[in-house]
């Protein structure tokens, strides 16, 4: 039985309201297209932010796509590229990487415009940890803003009677992030030095109850947000959700780069490329 796009999105609605008082993420229900045969998948682009462009996996503080989860070719990492080749002609698929270190929300339809240029017929998404990773709590982007970005950057991906497949992945829990190293003197010393994500890693030794607070404030917030990627994702026939499989996978330490104790490790990007292939329109 097909649904409504109205059906669809007001079921989303309600599933996405669910998540964000519960703190859980789940899959928001939608109608998928069939998916391409992996042999007619000529192109593929990648957006969204450090995690996507592998930063902290080379041998200096700077991006590494070839590691990455997405579209890197990194034998170790199996991305979901390589994955993709593996089903068709090794030289018939082209990967490209429009995601940018620090990026937030705000940048994605940007990165979508340039990667339609290339005529892609699967795209991958994630975004959002910048919107939470600020210097204080009041500078997150409001959760209605991130939908607004979100939002646009889909309308220009499905702005043409042949729109690609659009994966997203969500934002991988940052209170994990923090309990996993706060008791490092090195990874405390590297986050107050770099200034990383100090809406939660600020005072990362305080028990007191502002500073606790403030940590479930950011996560909060990655709750709202990840449940925006859901609810939009599910208005398009042509988009997978993971589920919140970023989301909810605990993260261990051989996961976290050593450079900045907060960026996925090289065995990290293969743990997320695990994770979130199973969602794909291919493997499921």
């Amino acid at each position: 039985m097909r649904i409504s796009v109205r059906a669809r999105r007001a079921l989303a609605t309600l599933a996405a309201s669910a998540l964000i008082a519960s703190g859980a993420v789940l899959a928001a229900p939608a109608a998928h297209a069939a998916p391409l045969p992996p042999d007619n998948v000529t192109v593929m682009a990648a957006l969204g932010d450090s995690i996507t462009q592998a930063s902290m996996t080379c041998s200096a503080l700077t991006s590494c796509p070839t590691n990455s989860w997405a579209t890197g070719t990194t034998t170790s990492v199996n991305s979901h590229l390589l994955r993709l080749r593996a089903t068709a002609a090794p030289d018939s698929l082209a990967g490209y990487n429009f995601a940018v270190a620090g990026a937030a929300s705000a940048a994605l339809s940007t990165q979508a415009s340039n990667a339609m240029a290339r005529a892609p017929q699967y795209v991958t998404i994630e975004i959002g940890a910048n919107d939470a990773c600020t210097r204080t709590v009041s500078a997150m982007t409001p959760t209605t803003t991130f939908r607004t970005n979100v939002q646009a950057a889909f309308s220009t991906l499905t702005a043409t009677a042949a729109p690609p497949q659009i994966f997203v992945a969500s934002i991988p829990n940052l209170q994990r992030m923090y309990d996993l190293n706060k008791s490092s003197f090195s990874a405390r010393f590297t986050w107050s030095l770099l200034g990383i994500c100090q809406s939660m890693l600020a005072n990362p030794t305080s028990t007191k109850a502002a500073d606790v607070q403030r940590r479930a404030a950011v996560q909060q917030r990655v709750n709202e947000y990840n449940a925006v990627l859901a609810e939009v994702c599910a208005a398009y026939a042509t988009c997978r959700w993971d589920g919140g499989a970023v989301a909810n996978y605990l993260f261990v330490k051989s996961d976290i780069s050593t450079r900045d104790y907060f960026h996925p490790s090289l065995s990290g990007q293969a743990t997320l490329a695990n994770v979130t292939w199973p969602r794909t329109p291919w493997a499921s």
